[in-house]
């Protein structure tokens, strides 16, 4: 099985250095500690040194151990030796000559960081695989990153990105497998006929009845809110909504295999294996059950609210035609009244109402 969920980059990236590490990955994981030392100062030579704090660090970074264990930037190199007080990073050459160095350096670090070979932890990580991929329905490039976390951060080494991502794919094809199979046996013969038959145009029909179920109502008239309830009454006559689905897969799982037959076209839905092809229209007229009657139950809203808000909305507006002249001529005296006003300023303190009322006049 190839490695074709990953691009032939991300593949190449793996378990290798991409660069020079950042200064605080530095700091943090290639900083050697009194223990680290310790455990360096056993090697006699400087290039046996050099190249036991290599494998260390890398290993503690990439979470393996490097097939070529001086594949390491030249900047990781000078720091472990500046550390070391090595004057001459490039000693380290001399590391690989004698072949059974490197290997006994690997076993002496994994047991005493206690790191396990990927062999010994494998069924655990085939159950975490299966566990996720059965609840959550990821893509197999969001769990492969998710297992190279877990191995992480269970001290297990790296293995290979082909062993990897086979068991990843493997796993996750196995558990979409077994959730089709689970929906297709809670369905007896007639309703997998049934779920059959809406993907098949009718002899005379443009389109599927599945493609007029996924259809919802496009405005809101007296016809449509007619339609709409018929579309919620032949969906429920299926039964469909009645088996506990919930029951016995995750609701996730369900919304996924429901979003994706909302979006296939029937003619790719028909071309899927059986037990996928039911699972999936299963889920389906399951989700478009409960659509259809927030549809409808939307669509009465609507009708409901432009009917009375509309009504409301004319008689305000009859109601205001009928006042406007009245308000016309109250509005034409209050100004002549407000010039009054101001012009009796000038008039002096005693101001009588004959005056006012002249004035108004004029």
């Amino acid at each position: 099985m190839p490695v074709e969920f990953l691009t032939d980059e991300e593949a190449a990236a793996y378990g290798t250095y991409q660069g020079v590490p950042s200064r605080a990955e530095m700091e943090k994981l290639f900083f050697l500690d009194a223990a680290d030392k310790r455990l360096v100062a056993r090697r006699r030579g400087d290039h046996s040194r050099l190249g036991f704090a290599m494998q260390l660090t890398t290993v503690r970074y990439l979470g393996l151990f490097l097939s070529d264990p001086l594949a390491v930037p030249g900047e990781v190199v000078d720091y472990l030796a500046e550390q070391l007080g090595i004057a001459d990073p490039t000693c380290v050459d001399r590391y690989t000559e004698r072949r059974t160095t490197r290997f006994e350096h690997a076993d002496e670090i994994k047991a005493e960081f206690r790191l396990r070979d990927f062999e010994e932890r494998e069924k655990q990580l085939r159950d975490w695989v299966d566990a996720r991929s059965w609840t959550t329905g990821d893509g197999p490039k969001v769990i492969f990153v998710d297992a190279v976390r877990w191995l992480r951060e269970h001290d297990v080494l790296l293995p290979g990105v082909t062993t990897l991502a086979r068991l990843v794919a493997q796993v996750r094809d196995e558990a979409n497998q077994r959730l089709w199979e689970t929906l297709f046996g809670l369905l007896t013969s007639e309703q997998r006929a049934l779920l059959d038959s809406l993907t098949q145009v009718p002899e005379g029909e443009r389109v599927s009845q599945l493609e007029k179920w996924r259809k919802g109502p496009t405005k809101a008239s007296g016809r449509t809110m007619e339609k709409a309830l018929e579309r919620v009454a032949q969906i429920r006559d299926t039964g469909f909504g009645r088996l506990a689905l919930d029951e016995a897969v995750p609701t996730r799982r369900l919304v996924d295999l429901a979003r994706y037959g909302m979006s296939a076209k029937s003619q790719q839905l028909a071309r899927h294996p059986q037990t996928r092809r039911l699972a999936t229209l299963l889920s389906t007229v399951v989700y478009l059950e409960g659509n259809a009657t927030d549809d409808a139950l939307e669509l009465l809203d609507l009708l409901m609210t432009a009917d009375l808000l509309g009504k409301a909305e004319r008689e305000s507006e009859k109601e205001r035609a009928r006042r406007q002249p009245r308000l016309a001529r109250a509005s034409a005296k209050l100004a002549v009244a407000v010039e009054v006003l101001l012009d009796a300023t000038e008039w002096g303190d005693e101001v009588t109402l004959e005056q006012y009322g002249r004035a108004s006049r004029r």
